[in-house]
């Protein structure tokens, strides 16, 4: 019997905050905002992120291990903490995930790091 792909909530990283230069953070953005910089401070997590944005689409988490040379549990580990930070979002699909890039998460991040002072 078919069944419809499950999607899994999103934290949307866009709506905590303004650029940093232009106004002061809050203590609450300024937690949501280090909870995703945090989750990108990690070599194979950035890793995992580019190798799924430029695949233009999705990516089963099949075919992931190898791109970072890690077991796994690890690698499912690494991608839970890019999907909870609103980073990826994860369908599952039968036995297997897939993940996409959130669509403005990253450009949203260049955002907020951008200076518009001459």
């Amino acid at each position: 019997m078919p069944t419809s792909p499950v999607l899994l909530p999103v934290v949307d990283v866009t709506a905590c905050c303004a650029p940093l230069d232009s106004e002061p953070l809050a203590r609450t953005d300024a937690e949501a905002l280090a909870r995703v910089l945090k989750a990108l401070a990690d070599p194979a997590r950035l890793q995992l992120v580019s190798h799924i944005a430029s695949s233009r689409g999705e990516v089963c988490a099949c075919d992931l291990n190898d791109v970072v040379g890690l077991a796994q549990p690890t690698v499912s580990h690494h991608l839970k903490v890019l999907v909870d930070a609103g980073i990826l979002v994860r369908e599952k699909r039968g036995v297997w995930a897939w993940y996409r890039v959130v669509p403005g998460a990253l450009g949203a991040l260049g955002g907020l790091l951008r200076e518009d002072r001459p």
